[in-house]
């Protein structure tokens, strides 16, 4: 399959580690592209709910693709996010051309992009934050039984559905945080005089000119989805932003056997996986 050339891509929510995450769609979809800057926009190694127990082969295979942009030259930020905020206190940490940050202000053809994950807008995450990781827990139970769910109406030749999609569609109080979300980081972009303003986070992808709630002025708003449901990035090529959504239809099942970068010896996950369980020990 010949790559697909694009300027920027924005990554987030993928939530390596747990059950939910579609490692291996997200795998397709890195070896498909040649980007000139990958953006990985906050939860993209699950920290929160890492456990030894639990880190697939495909889930290593992600790391190693984009460890594979970063010694081919390709710029790669790395923005924190909540369930990866242990990485925070090494920010603006630097190898070649892997940057770790918290947030980035980027120059793109003469527009300023803020961009972070966006955590910091969450009113859970600062004032009760074993409330969002009890959060956290149930919503990789709900994915599990969803992907369980969908795999029996696929068998029996019916649509797949969304459980957490639904719920967040009938309950106005999900609606309503959405909107706040979304309200306070154009209202802030633009005090700040930024053209574009890029999250995650919500796990809700958008793209979307929004106005300041209270004084003039306007930004684009982004927000890149995520890999455990939407299935979702940013593209930004020919002066343009885009979303890209994974469709299975759309990607040779075979054409991605024949891989060097996976095919390596993968004994190596098991550092992987120590470090990880050092941050987690740490962060409890």
């Amino acid at each position: 399959m010949a790559k697909r050339e694009v300027d920027i891509v924005v990554i987030s929510d993928v939530h390596l580690g747990t059950y939910g995450c579609h490692a291996k769609e997200l795998l397709k979809y890195l070896k498909s592209i040649k980007p000139k800057i990958l953006i990985l926009n906050g939860d993209i190694i699950d920290i929160w709910q890492f456990s030894k127990s639990y880190w697939p082969e495909t889930h290593m295979k992600v790391v190693r693709r984009i460890l594979k942009f970063v010694t081919d030259g390709v710029p790669v930020y790395y923005l924190t996010g909540n369930h990866d905020e242990m990485l925070r206190k090494f920010a603006d940490f630097n190898m070649g051309s892997f940057q770790l940050l918290n947030k980035i202000v980027l120059n793109v053809d003469g527009k300023k992009a803020w961009i972070f994950h966006g955590d910091v807008f969450d009113v859970t995450m600062q004032h009760s934050k074993w409330l969002a990781k009890l959060g956290a827990v149930g919503y990789d139970t709900l994915i599990l039984i969803n992907s369980f769910t969908n795999w029996l109406l696929t068998a029996m030749g019916r649509q797949k559905m969304s459980f957490s999609q639904k719920i967040k569609a009938r309950f106005k109080e999900a609606v309503k945080f959405i909107n706040q979300f979304e309200q306070t980081a154009a209202d802030l972009a633009i005090e700040k005089g930024y053209q574009y303003v890029i999250c995650g986070h919500i796990h809700h992808a958008e793209i979307r000119e929004m106005q300041a709630t209270d004084n003039p002025g306007s930004v684009l708003y982004l927000n890149s989805g995520d890999w455990v449901e939407s299935l979702t990035a940013l593209e930004y090529q020919n002066g343009n932003w885009t979303i890209f959504k994974y469709e299975p239809a759309n990607f040779d099942t075979d054409a991605d056997e024949d891989d060097k970068t996976d095919a390596e010896d993968l004994d190596a996950k098991l550092d992987v996986s120590s470090l990880l369980a050092r941050f987690k020990q740490e962060q409890d």
